[in-house]
């Protein structure tokens, strides 16, 4: 439990002072009483069974100034409730082995219409941005619900040499970061690329609606390391899915005048092993697509909707009710048990 206005709590050091001094002049007061009382009345001061109908009152008095001050200090709860994925980060591998042609027409023009079926599915309401990576990694599109906007990155994107899934992924957080205040700073705004975030780890199985759908089709060969880039964002709280598209065996690719594989065709393999490992750190999933229609349906039926959302929730309300009611119980028991005596 966290407090909003936490230097009230310092009050609740005089409750001891105040329940000593009560017991001091209620002692006084009984030596006093017995010393002039007739011995009709000796009898029922000594009854032990009274005793604690006489301190009940004042304990839930003491009980309800306690709760008071706790109020005071407005406490809040770390709650995880169910959120709707917010942000949704579409990472595309733009590396030359996505002009393998074992898609047609062949994986990069496969994965563009893919992410825009995708994008058209999710609807108006879902805000996706675009990241995009071969040897480096850029943010193309900032988390928008602008479909034409969306529609419009991805028809720029352009394919280049080298393949940085790290940094794909720590681009991705990124623009996050940028889009949501309670994810913390940027990766890009510390000191080096590679260091770790600055923002204290989430709890285990808590995740900010932010989501990362990260694909290629081969393997990391710029950059961080793809599984310190996924550490990064589990300990932010992003869930990774990956996405590995193209031949398991490995596909040929065009190599064209002046291009990589010095324009000579070459086979591109899919590191599926660190593909399931990025997802495995992040709670995420890892999916395969061999072909077009395999992948339309894999970015159709991924289960984004629902994460567990780590909340602040203000519980004054409720400490003002307990001491209102401790305060109440406190005043009726003893005007009742007084009217008895």
């Amino acid at each position: 439990m966290q407090f909003l206005w936490s230097p009230v709590l310092w009050l609740l050091a005089l409750l001891p002072l105040l329940i000593v001094a009560y017991v001091w002049l209620q002692t006084r007061r009984n030596k006093y009483a017995l010393r002039y009382a007739s011995l009709s009345l000796v009898k029922p001061a000594l009854d032990t069974r009274a005793k604690w109908r006489r301190y009940l009152p004042p304990a839930l008095f003491f009980l309800a100034l306690a709760v008071m001050l706790v109020a005071l200090a407005r406490p809040v709860a770390l709650v995880r409730t169910p959120k709707q994925a917010g942000v949704i980060i579409l990472a595309l591998d733009s590396s030359l082995s996505m002009r393998a042609e074992d898609m047609q027409p062949n994986r990069f023009e496969a994965a563009r219409t893919a992410a825009r079926s995708f994008i058209e599915k999710r609807g108006e309401g879902a805000e996706i941005g675009i990241v995009a990576f071969a040897g480096n990694a850029a943010i193309v599109q900032m988390p928008t619900t602008n479909q034409r906007e969306l529609y419009a990155a991805i028809n720029t994107l352009f394919l280049q040499r080298g393949t940085a899934i790290g940094e794909g992924i720590l681009a991705s957080l990124d623009a996050i970061a940028l889009s949501d205040q309670d994810l913390g700073a940027s990766i890009s705004s510390t000191p080096a690329p590679q260091a770790a975030p600055t923002l204290a780890p989430v709890p285990p199985g808590t995740y900010i609606p932010a989501i990362v759908i990260l694909l290629t089709d081969g393997q990391n060969r710029n950059g961080i390391d793809p599984l310190k880039a996924a550490q990064m964002a589990s300990e932010r709280g992003v869930r990774v899915y990956t996405v590995g598209i193209g031949s398991r065996e490995g596909g040929v690719i065009p190599g064209g005048f002046g291009g990589f594989g010095g324009g000579r065709s070459f086979r591109q393999e899919l590191d599926e092993d660190t593909l399931r490992a990025i997802a495995d750190e992040t709670d995420g999933e890892y999916l395969y697509a061999a072909n077009a229609a395999e992948l339309e349906k894999v970015y159709n039926n991924l289960g984004l909707d629902i994460v567990l959302r780590l909340e602040k929730t203000e519980l004054t309300a409720w400490f003002t009710a307990a001491a209102a009611l401790l305060l109440f119980s406190a005043v009726a028991l003893s005007l009742v048990w007084n009217k008895l005596n």
